[in-house]
């Protein structure tokens, strides 16, 4: 994996415990003064067992440090360090199951990277690909939504996703992107075999090269006034298909 980049912050409970059970380098955990909530009292105790310095500031200053939402604790890191995609496909071979892979093709909202993560997660993914440029990264805002899920699922950042996409596909990854215009209907597609899903960015969708480097592309059929989802859902859906089809070809 990659050298840490940069400090970072980890607001939020459940995402400081899970920095904490990961193992991850913390260089401190600031609490709000006052607040003594069951969550905070684990952090604290766990933090001092690992011999992480615990400080305490009042409710403004960690507003000021880390916005709303931070839930009386917020942890100093170091930005997670971003894997390879080889580390993906290994990811997937020492389960001895086929590779499923969420790319994102300049998804910008770090909340909606972390929120994708999170569900890849669930879904039972074993990483997520994103672009150097135009694309969120792994800050605390994307810690934060993904609740943990970023401790555990490996993401690679690469400079060319459409090469990467192509490369994939000489690997025997199927690779199929999501598309209101897209050539089948998500569940008349087979997605039990090794897999990459494309998602594309909030504004635009998928890039007209990503496309191309695309075996075919994947619809969500509209029955009402809208004509697409937000990311998310709709990644959501798609990833949520894949877990249907691959355990239902299991029997369970």
């Amino acid at each position: 994996m990659a050298d840490n980049e940069r400090d970072d912050l980890i607001p939020g409970i459940h995402s400081v415990m899970a920095a904490l059970e990961a193992g991850r380098p913390l260089h401190r955990i600031i609490l709000q003064k006052g607040f003594r909530g069951q969550g905070q009292t684990r952090i604290r105790a766990r933090g001092r067992e690992l011999g992480i310095p615990v400080q305490e500031v009042d409710k403004k200053a960690l507003e000021a440090m880390a916005g709303k939402g931070h839930q009386g604790v917020v942890a100093v890191a170091a930005c997670l360090a971003y894997a390879t995609v080889e580390d993906i496909l290994a990811n997937a071979r020492n389960r001895e199951v086929d590779p499923l892979l969420l790319v994102l093709d300049e998804v910008q909202d770090p909340r909606n990277l972390g929120a994708l993560a999170r569900t890849a997660d669930a879904a039972g993914a074993h990483g997520i690909i994103l672009g150097k440029r135009r694309s969120a990264g792994l800050t605390g805002a994307a810690a934060k939504a993904a609740t943990g899920s970023l401790e555990r699922l490996p993401v690679a950042r690469v400079t060319n996703i459409s090469r990467v996409l192509a490369e994939l596909r000489e690997r025997g990854i199927w690779v199929v992107g999501l598309d209101p215009g897209g050539e089948k209907r998500l569940w008349d597609a087979d997605l039990k075999g090794p897999l990459a899903l494309v998602v594309g960015g909030e504004e635009k969708g998928l890039g007209r090269l990503v496309k191309e480097n695309c075996d075919f592309s994947l619809s969500l059929p509209m029955w009402g006034d809208i004509s697409s989802l937000n990311v998310t859902v709709a990644g959501a859906v798609a990833l949520y298909e894949v877990f249907r089809q691959r355990h239902a070809a299991k029997g369970r």
